[in-house]
């Protein structure tokens, strides 16, 4: 298999592997304990989550909290701000969101607050002056991820941060930098946000697992509860050995991320020239805007991704149309949607994305392949 879809989920890397083998073992204690085992699990929790406050740049380890993935930390911002103190506050976002953070607007909708919700251009970006418009002295949170799911395309964030700061100086600014964080340079500084939601798996740490980062002072309705773990943000026992290996994953990617970038981004731009030239047809997906260098997002006109998802397989290669959701079926994308492409269009869309682990041949194989399938279909 030619793993083209490191956008859904990424290999394991061999740090994570190796840092998370003790907590398999001897190393099992709960770490919300007082006795000698349960000490040694919260010693390796909080160191974990010191190395974790130095990579992202935070001021204080306090101010990550660790989350069972980025689909609950992403709940865990705009819910639990919008909810904070037993307010019903409005809530600003982008209509190319992950489900994660259109979902919990959803629910917030039900509860009465108010929502804008806003728009892209055809290539997927935003109109600034557009979003800062909408935020008002009401408004708990601006969530806007860093860099589209689906498309790749990358959001300015220090500069709608700038924006929202200077519409309502107390709204707080939430970015959704799950996938950004494998190739892009993400911290409190470079960001301008209050909140950061991360996921292990998208850059070689294990799934489920993840982690929030925000500010000590900020006061969050929390959307788990039990035994107070978290400073009572995120109750639930702790998965150490996830975050212990999620940790470990995180400072592999930042040391070597500069050089990722460089070669994936060599592996990317050859997969399009060579799949263009193979197959002039193709239309890659916002190809002028500025784009994560690991995703490819396009559509070969006439071909139905369904069908060329299914023959890409039994050739050997693991593609996707979009975000992985429960049942595997292809829907209709809500990003496409935003961006006017149209039913049909939208609907013959696939996406590769390259990852750590990828080859450097991969693009070079991968377009050629993929052209052969076209051919065969056609």
């Amino acid at each position: 298999m030619l793993y083209l879809d490191h956008a859904a989920t990424t290999e394991v890397r061999p740090e994570t592997r190796a840092a998370i083998a003790p907590f398999l073992g001897d190393l099992f204690g709960n770490p919300s304990g007082i006795h000698a085992t349960s000490r040694q699990a919260k010693n390796a929790l909080e160191t974990a989550r010191e190395q974790a406050a130095e990579l992202i740049g935070a001021a204080h380890p306090l101010e990550v909290v660790f989350t069972g993935g980025g689909t609950e930390a992403d709940n865990l911002a705009v819910v639990g701000a919008a909810l904070a103190g037993g307010d019903r506050r409005a809530v600003v976002t982008t209509a190319v969101e992950h489900e994660a953070v259109l979902e919990s607007v959803a629910f917030l909708e039900t509860l009465g607050c108010r929502v804008d919700r806003v728009g892209v251009d055809r290539s997927g970006q935003l109109d600034i002056n557009d979003l800062a418009g909408r935020v008002r002295a009401d408004t708990a949170v601006v969530s806007v991820m860093a860099a589209n799911n689906e498309t790749g395309v990358r959001f300015p964030l220090a500069e709608i941060a700038a924006a929202v700061k200077e519409a309502s100086p107390a709204t707080l600014f939430h970015t959704d930098a799950v996938q950004a964080f494998i190739s892009e340079d993400v911290t409190v500084t470079s960001t301008g946000a209050d909140m950061i939601s991360l996921a292990g798996h998208k850059f070689g740490g294990p799934k489920g697992v993840g982690l929030l980062y925000v500010p000590r002072e900020v006061e969050l309705e929390p959307v788990i509860h039990g035994g107070g773990q978290e400073l009572g943000r995120r109750s639930g026992t702790h998965n150490v050995a996830g975050i212990v290996g999620m940790v470990a994953a995180m400072e592999a990617t930042v040391a070597d991320r500069a050089a990722t970038r460089e070669r994936v981004g060599k592996i990317r731009n050859l997969f399009e020239a060579s799949l263009r030239a193979a197959v002039p047809t193709v239309a890659i997906t916002a190809a002028d805007a500025p784009r994560l260098v690991q995703h490819s997002h396009f559509r070969v006109p006439g071909i139905a991704a369904e069908t060329l998802l299914i023959r890409l397989d039994q050739a050997g290669i693991g593609a996707a149309a979009g975000s992985a959701c429960s049942s595997g079926a292809i829907e209709v994308s809500h990003v496409l949607a935003a961006m006017g492409i149209d039913e049909v269009a939208a609907g013959e869309c696939v996406r590769v994305s390259f990852g750590w682990s990828s080859g450097t041949d991969d693009g070079r194989e991968a377009a050629e392949r993929i052209a052969a399938v076209v051919r065969e279909l056609r």
